[in-house]
């Protein structure tokens, strides 16, 4: 099971929950369990079967660039930020 995040713009859709412990060997497959348990959460997440452009996915502190094809360890802590740009 992976930890994850729930970001405070989809605490609406959780009833407030921030973080619980999801089953999935990818991230794909825990938002598909996200999606389960709070039906419309993978709409925010996940446009045409690709993670939304303006969110990054970090798993153990590292930014993952396979977005739903990474494959998580059990244990991991998983979180979606909004991706931020400099200028």
């Amino acid at each position: 099971m992976a930890i994850v995040h729930i970001p405070a713009l989809l605490h609406s859709l959780t009833g407030d929950v921030r973080k619980l412990e999801v089953e999935g060997r990818t991230v794909g497959d825990l938002i598909d369990q996200l999606e389960l348990l709070y039906p419309g959460i993978r709409d925010r997440l996940v446009e045409n079967g690709h993670l939304r452009s303006g969110l990054a996915i970090f798993v153990d502190g590292m930014v993952r660039r396979e977005a739903l094809e990474y494959e998580v360890p059990p244990g991991s802590e998983v979180l979606f930020v909004p991706a931020v740009a400099g200028g």
